[in-house]
């Protein structure tokens, strides 16, 4: 029966979402059945795969609110292991229809369950908004994984995130678990974000997790060529983190 993880973090620009492509492809890599949930209506996590939204017929809202079959919005995702349910436009309309349908919370929570013996682990990639969407992709999960930015501003807004998550435990999925926070886009130069992880694991004890993810161009330039970093550039810097953080993933099961 699969895991399901969230990656989520309200403030974008993060790595949320390069975080989530790349560990689940080093965790297919690594001889788990994986499958990717674009749950972003930007359908960065799709087109970084090199889904076009503009050619899928079947997607995350056709099933999710549209109440289709969702092994008809499955699509492989370029290597061995991963699949893929892709965001299209259509998502970014999800909050106002999810309103006033019965349930509203657990939409992506039943969709999974159809479909979670078929895999080792399911990925979610959370929109960066604390709306409907991403209460979805919380009530749905067994755990969330937290990348923050190595700077300044961090912890703000960690606060928010962790009393959402706290109200999602209370009242809608009370065995979610948070498994831990990543640093992401580190810069070892920069002695504030040295300060940044330093404080993070004081604020946070053994919730942080060992791998940091540094800054990397080859990171940011692979989702441009339709690929994850696993299949880009598997010598980069990057690449060597994220596969560490999947074997950290890996190891937290045993």
């Amino acid at each position: 029966m699969a895991q399901i993880i969230s990656f989520i973090n309200q403030k974008g620009g993060v790595g949320k979402t390069t975080s989530a492509v790349n560990t689940a492809s080093y965790l297919a890599d690594m001889g788990k059945f994986v499958l990717l949930v674009d749950l972003d209506p930007q359908g960065n996590a799709s087109s970084g795969l090199g889904i076009d939204p503009r050619q899928v017929q079947h997607s995350l809202y056709s099933t999710m609110v549209g109440g289709g079959n969702v092994r008809d919005a499955i699509v492989g995702a370029g290597m061995d292991g991963l699949s893929l349910i892709p965001a299209t436009a259509d998502l970014a309309g999800a909050n106002i229809d999810l309103v006033e349908m019965e349930n509203r919370e657990f939409r992506l929570y039943d969709v999974l369950r159809q479909i979670r013996m078929d895999y080792d682990y399911i990925i979610v990639d959370s929109p960066p908004s604390l709306g409907l969407l991403t209460i979805n992709g919380l009530v749905a999960s067994d755990s969330v994984i937290i990348p923050v930015q190595a700077e300044y501003y961090a912890l703000e807004g960690l606060g928010q995130l962790l009393e959402t998550i706290q109200l999602v435990q209370n009242n809608l999925q009370p065995e979610l678990n948070i498994m831990g926070a990543v640093i992401t886009l580190y810069d070892r130069r920069n002695r504030l974000a040295r300060q940044v992880v330093r404080e993070m694991r004081q604020h946070f004890p053994g919730r942080v997790f060992e791998s940091i993810i540094p800054r990397s161009i080859r990171l940011a330039e692979a989702p441009s060529f339709g690929q994850s970093i696993t299949m880009f550039d598997n010598f980069n810097k990057g690449a060597k983190a994220y596969k560490s953080l999947a074997k950290e993933i890996i190891a937290l099961e045993k």
